[in-house]
């Protein structure tokens, strides 16, 4: 298993978040977010979006932490890396 996390220092809707992936499989991403009770409207592409109050469980459940840019390097290695679709058309 090679679940990764980053440190919350994301900012948004007045809170701290991190992003949760996987450099092996989105099946192995979902399933360690369900473990530790991540609703799927959290997940964002490639990756789970992760409030602050919960990155504790996040490791304690195993998952490495890393820098951003790491998180982004090893997707892009394993071929899971998507990248977002601006929602504003032309």
């Amino acid at each position: 298993m090679s679940i990764l996390i980053d440190a919350p220092t994301w900012p948004g809707h007045g809170r701290l978040w991190s992003h949760l992936a996987s450099d092996v499989s989105y099946a192995e991403l979902h399933a360690f977010a369900e473990r530790i009770g991540l609703p799927r409207r959290a997940f964002d592409g490639d990756h789970y979006d992760v409030i602050a109050d919960r990155f504790e469980t996040a490791r304690a459940a195993g998952a490495e932490l890393v820098t951003s840019r790491e998180i982004v390097v090893r997707l892009h290695a394993a071929g899971l890396r998507r990248r977002k679709v601006s929602r504003l058309a032309p």
